[in-house]
């Protein structure tokens, strides 16, 4: 079936993180482009969701909280994360990001879902290793499970309360003309929040056969044809 007034077939679309500025925006994205959005919040937060979302209460780590409730979703996107991530917090990269992520596969894995959508992290970079390989840890497993896959892999995200990273986008300008920075500045670039809302709901909307990577280049351009 396809929508009406587009010509898209819908999706069913699973969204855990969905109470953060990332998760919001795309699920007002997705509805308003005819797709159904199921959004998994906690008890506290499901206020945050915008109308229009079927809101699930649970835990992202405990997938016998919410893999119940996945079906009839066909793509699951998967927005956990330690928030604002810094030397100091470590310990939650493995605790929250990748636990999550394991709960996610394996609650995915059981309600049949066929596309499973990833925000990682740019890699290589000189700084984060500690937060980069987590995120790396996580993808081999997305790979592993079989379930098709879009993994995006954005640098820093500029949206509500993110800006000032923005002062030095004339110093990214620069060192993308420079021929000896030029790769490792358009990998380790700025997206807008906008930016990455538009590279996940075409990923949502061309799933792919196997398992696919995104990175800044690709999420700046995504939507634009």
């Amino acid at each position: 079936m396809t929508h009406a007034n587009t010509g898209r077939t819908p999706h069913s679309v699973f969204i855990t993180g969905a109470s953060g500025f990332m998760g919001r925006a795309l699920i007002a994205a997705l509805l308003s482009r005819g797709h159904k959005v199921r959004a998994l919040a906690r008890q506290a937060s499901q206020h945050r969701i915008p109308a229009g979302a079927e809101v699930i209460v649970g835990n992202a780590l405990d997938p016998s909280s919410f893999a119940a409730t996945i079906a009839p979703a066909d793509t699951l996107v998967h927005l956990i994360g330690t928030p604002h991530p810094g030397p100091g917090k470590r310990a939650g990269y493995r605790k929250v990001d990748l636990h999550s992520v394991d709960a996610a596969l394996e609650a995915a894995s059981a309600a049949g879902v066929r596309h499973f959508v990833y925000v990682s992290v740019a890699q290589p970079a000189p700084i984060m290793w500690s937060y980069i390989a987590v995120r790396q840890v996580a993808e081999s497993r997305i790979r592993a499970s079989g379930i098709p896959a879009t993994i995006l892999r954005p640098w820093y995200v500029l949206g509500p309360g993110r800006h000032w990273p923005g002062i030095l986008a004339p110093i990214y300008a620069l060192c993308e003309l420079l021929p000896a920075t030029r790769n490792a500045a358009g990998r380790l670039g700025m997206v807008t929040l906008e930016q990455m809302v538009r590279a996940l709901v075409q990923a949502t909307e061309r799933a792919p056969c196997g398992a696919r990577i995104i990175e800044v280049p690709g999420i700046r351009d995504a939507g634009k044809a």
